[in-house]
């Protein structure tokens, strides 16, 4: 779908379009020019359309930041590159920085009888393993999620402009947050095809000790147990939890970031500064994270029982976990999780586009294009 140029850069942050560094540039070269005209005349012999610019544009001209060397242009393919790179780093590092949680709460979910609550899960598991034992299957973790984390926030920026695109500017600001939804599902059915054989792996090393000490082995040797298909046997249960996760996580954290900007702080994002804005994103994602853990833990339950037992089905896991078991085992351990594991994501995501010059994600509703008045259509 075509696009003016106006309604391109409305897209756009405003703050994005020039710097002082441009400025000063421009007045430099204005200086430069006033002051010799022997240089003017030079410079418009090579130049005549720079030169036949209205005098108004006093203070010299400036150049769309997109197009300086060294700022990515949005959209581009150094964008999506850009955020796939922030996405490995924001999923891969915090998820196996909370590895010793997700332990305990795995065989909270699997065995409840010896596990029975946070603080003797942990007890347990230093008498049974050590301290070495909180940090089993950290490989398949950092692996596993930095593929997700790549996927999921890559993707999610693509199918987001996509639909945009599909809707045009008026209706894709109407329905933004069918937009948010739309985008994050389609991003996580891709992203956990990349997770699943690492999350399969992943639960069965921290569920079942002596079988593997990590990827290297326990992955041959999953293999060879269940066949290469066994790998993805939780897929359905995995999209079952990720995808409404993901939903929530990205369509709640676009609102909140939204309200925060426009009832809690009082000037405009582009006036406040990085350090507020990353303020913002971690508060975002921690509230978008405790809704995330309470939307998505039914599956998440499932997903922890089929790849801990050979041969086991959704059907088993009802059986023996329970309705209710399914929405509280192992719940509050989930919502602290999730709850600091989503701020700290969309805080190393917001903070590597602001490292690469990018703007931080959400608190900027586009207007919709302006429709042709009477006098214009008639004319």
């Amino acid at each position: 779908m075509a696009f003016s140029d106006s309604t391109k850069n409305s897209l756009i942050p405003s703050f994005l379009y020039s710097s002082s560094s441009v400025s000063s540039k421009s007045f430099t070269l204005s200086k430069l020019l006033n002051s010799s005209p022997a240089a003017e005349s030079a410079f418009s012999h090579h130049s005549p359309s720079l030169m036949s610019k209205p005098a108004a544009a006093a203070g010299g001209f400036a150049i769309p930041a997109p197009s300086e060397p060294g700022k990515i242009e949005m959209y581009s393919p150094a964008f999506y590159a850009a955020c796939t790179a922030g996405g490995i780093l924001s999923c891969g590092l915090t998820h196996m920085a909370v590895t010793p949680l997700d332990l305990v709460k795995c065989n909270m979910q699997i065995d409840p009888t010896k596990y029975k609550s946070i603080s003797s899960g942990f007890g347990v598991l230093l008498k049974e393993q050590g301290v070495r034992g909180f940090f089993r299957g950290w490989v398949p973790t950092l692996l596993g999620y930095s593929a997700q984390g790549a996927c999921k926030f890559g993707f999610y920026e693509f199918f987001k402009k996509y639909y945009s695109d599909i809707a045009g500017p008026e209706y894709s600001a109407k329905y933004k947050t069918l937009i948010y939804l739309a985008g994050s599902a389609s991003a996580e059915v891709i992203a956990d095809i990349a997770l699943c054989p690492f999350e399969a792996v992943k639960v069965r090393v921290q569920t079942q000790p002596g079988f593997a000490r990590g990827l290297s082995d326990g992955l041959p040797k999953f293999v060879r147990s269940e066949g290469a298909l066994g790998l993805y046997k939780g897929l359905v249960p995995l999209w079952g939890r990720q995808i409404p996760y993901t939903m929530m996580k990205f369509a709640s954290f676009e609102m909140i970031v939204e309200l925060i900007y426009k009832h809690a702080i009082p000037q405009p994002k582009s006036e406040c500064s990085k350090g507020l804005q990353l303020g913002v994103s971690f508060a975002g994602g921690y509230v978008a994270g405790v809704l995330c853990a309470i939307v998505s833990h039914p599956a998440d339950n499932l997903v922890s029982f089929l790849n801990n037992a050979k041969g086991a089905t959704v059907g088993d896991a009802v059986k023996k976990i329970g309705m209710v078991g399914l929405f509280t085992r192992g719940l509050p351990l989930r919502i602290v999780m999730i709850g600091t594991l989503t701020g700290a994501q969309w805080g190393i995501y917001d903070a590597f586009k602001v490292f690469v010059g990018l703007p931080t994600t959400g608190g900027v509703t586009p207007a919709p294009a302006a429709l042709p008045s009477a006098e214009t259509a008639e004319a």
